[in-house]
């Protein structure tokens, strides 16, 4: 056989062991529509929300490859994801095992708000707890290990309040849905602002690698599994040098105050799955800030008009406090404790809570030139803030100073405070919101 009929041989043979591979591929894998169906059960299935696909199309070459667009959840804020393209692991397909080398995720619009609808109950149904249905797999069986990679840009996440924040990632997957690395960015943040996630070895420990407002948070995260099968989340960052007003832009939210901040974030969080821990979790930052600037509100203005206005700023020299943040079935509850400000004009202290985007606050301040303690009051909608500054509470303020001027602002402060309550106390004074109790 000459050289040139045994190259034709060659390419015969390889021409037929692939057609071979085709027609046993086209067997193993639907049709485009009865992929669709089966898709959309699939995800119904799993989500306990009903998915509907609006077209699925699968090629072999030059790989295998699914293609799913319009994928959106029966809900009345729906999770939407654009597009997604599903590479499958070729070994597997032969032995009819789900197993995916790659996922692709382009465009999507996440909701917070209809998150807590999905959970995987029911069959289909959310809110029960019936198990669910076997999966509509027709003989396939799920791998160890289903996915090894994930990536997705263009995700638009809104949360409750209807603040739109586009990110872009990936992720690395170990079995167990275990993620060996991850990755998350704001594409758009006009400074560096990324999260990364490392696995350490084979434990449910990871580092953590964060870049925000010119600053970083690094620390460690840890997930322990009890015994009745709920995950335990704990873990501690240490923010360090991050530009407050930057890292708050670089998530489109308006910043309240401008200043670098350090200190130390615990975290805490339970339940059964990564869902139910994002929805349930509990940060706890202790800070401090040096040289800083309150934005949209001059102190020292609003308590000389006794509430009447506040526009402007209030340079700062030191702020310390705490701060605590709790997802719940109604949004976050943001509260601020053991603030203590300074700076050459006054000193205050208080509390605050923000929720729903309304705030509710109460400091004592003292200015230099006399007044010591008195309340001033802030409630109402961020965007427009009721300040109260009782003209009684201020008469006590200054007794206060006269009282007792040699033992420091704390003293006088509380003195002042309860002098000024003598005179008459405001009316209708608003009063903190019970904080919700975290969905467990």
């Amino acid at each position: 056989m000459t050289p040139a009929r045994r190259w034709l041989v060659g390419v015969g043979l390889v021409a037929g062991v692939c057609a071979a591979l085709g027609a046993v591929l086209l067997n193993l894998v639907p049709s485009d529509a009865v992929l669709a169906q089966r898709l959309a059960a699939a995800l119904t299935h799993a989500s306990g929300v009903k998915v509907s696909v609006g077209s699925v199309h699968w090629q072999l070459r030059p790989w295998p490859l699914v293609v799913a667009q319009d994928l959106v959840t029966d809900q009345p804020h729906p999770v939407v994801l654009k597009k997604l393209l599903l590479y499958p692991n070729i070994n597997a397909l032969w032995q009819r095992r789900i197993q995916l080398d790659l996922v692709e995720l382009a465009g999507a619009r996440v909701p917070q708000r209809s998150l807590r609808g999905i959970d995987g109950t029911a069959h289909g149904q959310a809110g029960t707890t019936q198990p669910a249905a076997a999966p509509p797999w027709d003989g396939w069986t799920l791998d160890k290990l289903p996915l090894s990679r994930f990536v997705f840009q263009d995700v638009l996440w809104v949360s409750r309040s209807g603040v739109a924040v586009i990110y872009n990632g990936q992720a690395d997957f170990d079995s167990g849905w275990r993620p060996r690395t991850l990755q998350l960015r704001r594409p758009d943040a006009k400074r560096a602002t990324d999260l990364s996630l490392v696995r350490q070895g084979q434990q449910d420990r990871w580092d953590v690698l964060l870049n925000a407002g010119g600053g970083t948070g690094n620390g460690e995260l840890q997930v322990h599994t009890l015994p009745n099968g709920r995950l335990q989340l704990a873990g501690k960052l240490q923010p360090k040098g991050i530009e407050v007003a930057s890292a708050l832009q670089a998530f489109n939210r308006r910043p309240v105050v401008a200043g670098q901040a350090a200190g130390t974030t615990t975290l805490s969080a339970g339940g059964l799955n990564a869902i139910e821990l994002m929805q349930s979790l509990h940060t706890r930052t202790v800070f401090t800030m040096g040289p800083s600037t309150l934005l949209r509100f001059d102190v020292d203005k609003a308590v000389r008009s006794l509430g009447k206005t506040h526009a402007g700023q209030t340079r700062l020299d030191r702020v310390s406090g705490q701060l605590d943040t709790q997802n719940t079935a109604a949004g976050m509850v943001i509260d601020f404790s053991q603030i203590n400000v300074t700076s050459g004009a006054l000193s205050a202290s208080g509390h605050a809570r923000l929720f729903n985007r309304q705030v509710d606050a109460e400091l004592a301040v003292d200015l230099v030139d006399g007044l010591v303690g008195v309340p001033l009051q802030i409630s109402g909608p961020m965007d427009n803030v009721t300040v109260r500054v009782p003209a009684s509470a201020v008469a006590g303020a200054v007794v206060g100073t006269a009282v007792l001027p040699v033992l420091g602002t704390a003293i006088g402060a509380r003195l002042g405070a309860a002098i000024g309550s003598l005179f008459g106390p405001a009316s209708g004074a608003p009063k903190p919101p019970t904080q919700a109790s975290p969905k467990r």
